[in-house]
């Protein structure tokens, strides 16, 4: 599989996938019925960004026939997850960014909506939540990673409470909240906070933080320039040690965050809520710290579902144990992983995925035709991070955090300065691209469209 470069304009790319459109395949509703067959040539465990886009790239290459590629997921609903800081910032409504699971499943894969118990690796089956086992040739497993609500004392019950000013955007159910609590805040301490450890999509934390804060100056609660006078005081509490992990992105997101007020409370890591007082946990044995709030936007904390480290599958910290760069598995060379749920060590998001899955489709494929792999992913991911209403600082890198920028390449644009350009992009370009082509495994992110 080759993929081709778009023109940068993105007017040229809307036009060109408007033009695939009758040319495209249709996409028919899959029933999640168990067949009589339960053997596959490979299996892919989880139906998120990854996932889908893995099935369909395997189908699109013309090596399989119906029902050889196999995926297992127990939603109902596939979520553009990227879209809910949009939903928390009250430009989106969040009815809009899913679709029915089983109706973007091309007929040919085999959909069993189930969750997955266990793999048993040396034998080559995976087992369901009802005791089925599926065996496969190969085996994909990208199952996205699990929030961890109870890692944080009082977390669930604040957010499901309609009173309480807690709010996440890591939820579809909580993701119009945080926009709600915004709305009513006139006055007092917002807090957004960021868990130490891994997240999906490490921007988002810090994203709804700056819409808030924007949303707050133009009501006329919040002055960049005299924030010890403004009606409201923010903080930004990360369990991190800066901004953000890539020195050339967290420099300016700094230099925002001095230059509008914003309190920077590092390496402060929520581990309880109580009311609205919100407790921290602090380094080197430190005494944890305790802030009042009026508003609290909460990330939880999260990590791989445990059947991939009890299968026998996952590295120490659990996440599928993969090459870097090859995405195959370290022990079992016909398992692989991409996504949030693999070890690969770059930021989690639906754009690293544009990257991830053309490697393990390529790779998988020369296996089954008995040649090494030769593709290799560099680490690439993106992270549209919106700094207000109307711009978006577009970070692209790849491992060893260093700058990946498409429009740097294509126009010579320095994109660690926020434009209104990324802003369509990540408002209306990349919702609409996902399900009009990247779910259908024909979406190659700066790479354009795949053949």
């Amino acid at each position: 599989m080759r993929c081709q470069r778009t023109k940068p304009a993105w007017n040229t790319a809307l036009a060109k996938i408007r033009s695939q459109q009758h040319n495209r395949r249709c996409f028919a509703s899959a029933s999640p019925v168990i067949a009589s067959s339960r053997n596959h040539r490979v299996v892919v465990v989880g139906a998120g960004t990854a996932g889908i886009a893995v099935s369909h790239q395997l189908l699109r290459s013309g090596e399989f026939g119906p029902e050889d590629v196999a995926i297992v997921d127990p939603a109902v609903w596939h979520h553009y997850q990227p879209g809910w800081t949009l939903v928390g910032g009250g430009l989106k409504n969040k009815q809009d960014l899913r679709r029915k699971l089983a109706d973007l499943m091309d007929p040919k894969l085999k959909f069993y909506n189930s969750s997955v118990a266990s793999v048993t690796p040396g034998d080559n089956f995976v087992t369901l939540r009802d005791g089925d086992k599926l065996t496969y040739e190969q085996l994909v497993v990208a199952p996205g990673l699990s929030i961890n609500y109870g890692q944080i004392e009082g977390l669930h019950d604040a957010l499901y409470d309609p009173e309480s000013p807690v709010s996440t955007i890591y939820n579809y159910d909580t993701c119009d909240k945080a926009f709600r609590t915004v709305e009513r805040l006139t006055k007092g301490n917002a807090i957004f906070t960021q868990p130490a450890g891994v997240i999906k999509c490490a921007g988002a934390p810090q994203k709804v933080m700056w819409l808030a804060l924007d949303y707050w100056k133009r009501a006329g609660l919040y002055s960049p320039t005299s924030p010890s006078s403004s009606a409201i005081t923010i903080s930004f509490a990360t369990g991190l040690p800066a901004m953000f992990a890539v020195p050339k992105y967290a420099a300016k997101l700094e230099e925002l965050r001095k230059e509008r007020g914003v309190e920077g409370l590092f390496q402060h890591d929520l581990v309880a809520i109580n009311g609205n007082v919100a407790t921290f946990a602090r380094p080197n044995g430190e005494a944890a710290v305790t802030k009042q709030f009026d508003l609290l936007h909460v990330v939880p904390k999260m990590g791989a579902p445990t059947f991939i480290k009890d299968s026998g599958i996952g590295n120490d910290a659990g996440y599928v144990d993969v090459d870097d760069h090859s995405l195959r598995h370290r022990k079992y060379p016909n398992i692989w992983s991409a996504g949030d749920a693999s070890s690969l060590p770059t930021s989690k998001t639906a754009a690293a995925v544009t990257s991830e899955a053309p490697v393990l489709v390529r790779n998988l494929l020369q296996v089954l035709q008995g040649k090494q792999p030769d593709a290799a992913y560099d680490g690439y991911t993106s992270c549209p991070l919106l700094t207000e209403y109307g711009k978006v600082l577009l970070a692209e890198f790849k491992y060893g955090g260093e700058p990946k920028e498409t429009f740097d390449d294509w126009l010579g644009i320095d994109q660690v300065e926020p434009r209104r350009a990324f802003y369509h992009l990540k408002k209306d370009f990349f919702p609409w691209v996902y399900y009009a082509s990247m779910v259908r495994g024909t979406w190659g992110g700066p790479k354009g469209w795949i053949n």
